[in-house]
């Protein structure tokens, strides 16, 4: 069986819809997934922006410890028990929707979902996108992701 992501939102190759833009509505998609590896014990999410101007993307959400038994986020949340958000690049925890500088041409958004092996990965809110992502190298056994752009024309 494959790991997949779906949405009822985001549409892979599509453009961010206004309420995942920070402007706009600023609200976490809905993401679903099925098919993860056997040994999986937990999930983690991120979206991340690589063509932000800052030499290493931008981290827009991060979250870990989603329990094993839950394969589906509804958009805007709430998140499940237990689970944890890390620090964006806006400076805090929670989702920071899509803000590319006016005119900078288009940005990819990846949405991706992390089949982990461990319960719980040693990640608080006040972590960085770069911390979560260095847990995540060690303990993924599957990803998934949905790559969505936006441009903000100015």
């Amino acid at each position: 069986m494959t790991f997949t992501l779906s949405s009822t939102d985001i549409t892979d190759g599509g453009v961010l819809p206004d309420a995942q833009v920070q402007a706009k509505g600023n609200t976490s998609p809905h993401l679903k997934w099925s098919g993860a590896p056997e040994g999986t014990r937990s999930f983690a999410i991120t979206c991340y922006d690589p063509d932000a101007p800052t030499g290493s993307g931008f981290w827009h959400w991060t979250v870990a410890n989603i329990p094993a038994d839950v394969s589906e986020v509804a958009a805007g949340g709430p998140l499940p028990s237990g689970a944890v958000e890390g620090r964006t690049d806006f400076g805090e925890p929670g989702f920071g929707g899509a803000a590319p500088p006016p005119g900078h041409g288009p940005h990819r958004y990846i949405f991706t979902v992390f089949a982990v092996d461990t319960d719980r990965l040693e990640v608080t809110p006040d972590n960085s996108g770069a911390v979560f992502g260095f847990n995540l190298h060690f303990h993924t056994l599957a990803k998934a992701s949905i790559t969505a752009t936006y441009e903000n024309a100015g």
